[in-house]
């Protein structure tokens, strides 16, 4: 399987000289068109490259069916029924929040508005209009803010700060509707690396995130980005962050695949190196990893999020059947990290998923030998 990433690390070459890419720690890197190594997916099942889901990491058909009335009537009623109805403290009401926010932000960009048109997103105005004391869309509303600083304005800037400030205070109103609820704290994490808070006003948000779900997967991995080199600590104290959590995860709990997520922020720019990834620290990260996703719920909502994780490290250490294992249940949906970094997350996964099917195959491997 040389052959396969003597290919890749051409390409890759080729991606140095392009500043953009340079600057993307972790990049998905392409391979060239009709790859003469790589198998065809479709004969496991999977599906075509067009009709991946790049919304979401995992199927939630009640989201889906209710953005699409949603954004088809431009009536939030439903988006306030659906959130009323998730269980405060899981994983699944921060995901459906973000859900919701990130709508409402696309469809803003795409429609800003104008002399005959009415802007994108209006459903969330009315929704805050109309229920001010509803604790959803006082999340939602935040998070929303919290998207718009990130995609439309630059860290750092008057612009960016005066949206976070904004969100910051969203981010409080929130929390006073819903005081048992930890989304309007986990969204204020997001605030707190923009704004560049301090380590001591950090815990203490940490805190109170602590006090209401300690064994939120979500929570962590939003605020593994504080502790983070590119952020406001370090390798060392993202480590310590992700293993910490690690030790104390629950039985069951996704929590154990922490020190993966940390491992992936602090890729080096570029890597050409297979080793790299069969290394201590990083087989240390996958089997934590490959155990959390063993033990826990079938229905865990993060569960998606770790299997794309260990797609991406499992390929790159040449462990082809435990990748298809992985690709197995998440096929479909790849609106999760890795695949997201880049701008085509369909064909950056999919890269990928012809890699492992054709290493898999050249091992020996067939759709007859792959559990489904």
């Amino acid at each position: 399987m040389e052959i396969l990433w003597v290919l890749v690390a051409a390409v890759m070459l080729g991606f140095v000289l392009l500043p953009f890419l340079r600057r993307r720690r972790g990049a998905i890197e392409q391979v060239p068109a009709g790859h003469p190594d790589a198998a065809d997916p479709a004969n496991y099942g999977f599906v075509r490259e067009e009709e991946l889901d790049v919304r979401m990491p995992g199927p939630d058909q009640d989201l889906l069916d209710v953005l699409d009335l949603v954004q088809r009537t431009q009536d939030y009623r439903a988006a306030s029924q659906l959130l009323a109805g998730t269980e405060a403290e899981g994983e699944l009401r921060w995901q459906r929040v973000q859900a919701f926010a990130g709508a409402a932000s696309l469809e803003l960009q795409q429609r800003p508005g104008g002399v005959s048109e009415s802007p994108g997103g209006q459903w969330l105005r009315v929704w805050r209009a109309e229920q001010p004391k509803d604790a959803g869309g006082a999340a939602v509303h935040a998070e929303f803010l919290v998207q718009q600083a990130w995609r439309t304005s630059t860290p750092g800037t008057d612009d960016f700060r005066i949206i976070m400030e904004e969100a910051k205070a969203a981010c409080g109103e929130a929390a006073l509707l819903a005081p048992g609820d930890p989304v309007p704290y986990i969204v204020e994490l997001s605030v707190a690396r923009g704004l560049a808070y301090s380590q001591p006003e950090f815990e203490q948000l940490w805190l109170k995130i602590l006090d209401r779900a300690p064994s939120h997967m979500g929570a962590h991995l939003a605020a593994l980005h504080y502790w983070c080199e590119k952020w406001h600590g370090s390798r060392e104290l993202a480590y310590s962050f992700a293993e910490a959590a690690a030790a104390r995860a629950p039985q069951g709990s996704l929590l154990a695949a922490m020190p993966l997520f940390a491992v992936f922020e602090h890729l080096p720019e570029v890597n050409l190196v297979s080793s790299f990834y069969q290394s201590e620290v990083v087989t240390k990260a996958i089997h934590g990893a490959l155990h959390a996703v063993h033990s826990a719920r079938p229905d865990d909502p993060m569960l998606a999020h770790v299997r794309h994780l260990l797609v991406f490290f499992l390929v790159r250490a040449e462990r082809w059947s435990e990748a298809m294992h992985q690709l197995i249940h998440i096929d479909g949906h790849v609106g999760a990290l890795p695949w997201t970094l880049n701008p085509d997350p369909a064909s950056a996964f999919a890269v990928y998923r012809a890699l492992a099917v054709a290493g898999y195959e050249a091992n020996g491997g067939s759709p007859a030998t792959l559990p489904q």
